[in-house]
């Protein structure tokens, strides 16, 4: 019995041993993961999510609840029929539609930044009065540059077209570039090739275009 007991013993403690080497363990990867998320440089937070959104970054996958933070070089993306709005700062808020994705390359609060738009539609929207905040944003059909204003960007009337709804925005493709103004719009039917001179879109489009992100 005494030998019973002894063993009894030796085995309790190696287990006790163990459990609190895991314990330990996982608290190290807790304090390691949780180091590596707060040495990341915040962009903006999720204003409202419809439907489902993820953001993505040195292979690690979010699903965007309300609230949550967004990070620069992080890649956003929608699901089908899903929406999703995210602040920039104090005064900025970028919608995305369905399908979308979208790489936050570059932000400084309230000053301008740098995004890439890789697929879906987007509505980047500036408070008025808000003073200006240089931004770009890259795509496969172009560069579009813009201060301080609101406009859409993304598939429409089966093109990649640009709406400007309020202030300027500047359109370079293919080594040409337009100037549009408030009302204005330009197409790109294909990678590659130049904007279409500005013109005005009928109400339709604009309509469609809106409600693909909203």
């Amino acid at each position: 019995m005494a030998g019973s007991d002894e063993a009894d013993v030796t085995e309790h403690w190696f287990l006790r041993r163990r459990l609190l080497r895991l314990t330990g363990m996982g608290f190290v990867a807790l304090s390691a993961t949780s180091a590596h998320v707060f040495a990341r440089e915040l962009a903006g937070t999720v204003a409202d999510v419809r439907g489902e959104a993820f953001a993505e970054a040195q292979q690690e996958r979010r699903k965007l609840e309300n609230t949550a933070a967004v990070f620069l070089a992080d890649e956003v993306s929608t699901a089908a029929a899903s929406r999703l709005a995210i602040h920039l700062g104090t005064d900025t808020t970028v919608r995305l539609g369905e399908l979308a994705r979208l790489t936050i390359d570059r932000t400084i609060e309230n000053a301008g930044g740098d995004l890439t738009l890789t697929s879906g539609p987007l509505l980047y929207d500036r408070m008025p009065g808000a003073g200006p905040r240089p931004l770009s944003i890259r795509s496969s059909f172009g560069l579009i540059v813009v201060r301080g204003t609101r406009f859409f960007a993304g598939p429409s009337a089966d093109v990649f077209g640009v709406f400007v709804q309020r202030g300027r925005v500047a359109v370079r493709a293919a080594g040409q570039e337009v100037i549009l103004g408030q009302g204005e719009g330009t197409n790109i039917a294909h990678p590659g090739d130049a904007p279409t001179p500005p013109s005005p879109w009928q109400q339709p489009r604009i309509d469609a275009a809106f409600e693909s992100v909203n």
